[in-house]
């Protein structure tokens, strides 16, 4: 089954998947098979063995949710937001002062300087992201940048490269 976030399961979505688990172990205690629970349930036959032999081992406790998966966030909320006001205030005031990005390494970097804590770039990213920042890069032109030769490039030279559509066609 795919899930709308990309590999988890929503807060609203945890309930639900966890009645059907429910469900399918009410199934076996009755004695139906795995596959007939596949099917009645609408989920694969390979989920459904391993509810069953979640629940023979542990019961339907056994097939209970266990809350988002992943690890959790060492900051709190005091501490996010003050990272959240340290970010808005700019990497010069950090003393990155060579340009005016913010990159994960340096995100990581600051997060150790004010609370200690390592985080790989993946995390800073998670964390980042959480906070409702997103990933944006600068469009910087050339001084020296000529539009109307871009532009010609684009046009004129381009379609020399492709060459002319061929007249070929499916027969």
């Amino acid at each position: 089954m795919r899930y709308e976030d990309g590999g988890g399961l929503t807060a609203a979505g945890r309930p639900k998947r966890e009645a059907v688990r429910f469900e399918a172990a009410e199934m076996f205690e009755q004695g139906v098979r795995p596959p007939e629970v596949a099917r009645r349930l609408r989920v694969s036959r390979k989920s459904a063995y391993a509810w069953h032999v979640a629940w023979r081992d542990g019961g339907k406790s056994a097939l209970a949710s266990k809350g988002p998966g992943g690890f959790l966030c060492r900051l709190n909320d005091a501490q996010a937001e003050r990272l959240q006001a340290e970010l808005e205030a700019g990497p010069a005031a950090h003393g990155w002062s060579e340009d005016q990005r913010w990159t994960l390494a340096r995100v990581a970097e600051l997060i150790h300087r004010l609370f200690g804590y390592r985080y790989t770039p993946r995390g800073v990213w998670y964390l980042l992201h959480r906070l409702g920042w997103s990933p944006q890069v600068p469009a910087h032109r050339a001084v020296e940048r000529d539009e109307r030769a871009v532009k010609w490039s684009r046009t004129e030279q381009w379609s020399r490269v492709r060459g002319r559509p061929s007249s070929w066609a499916r027969g």
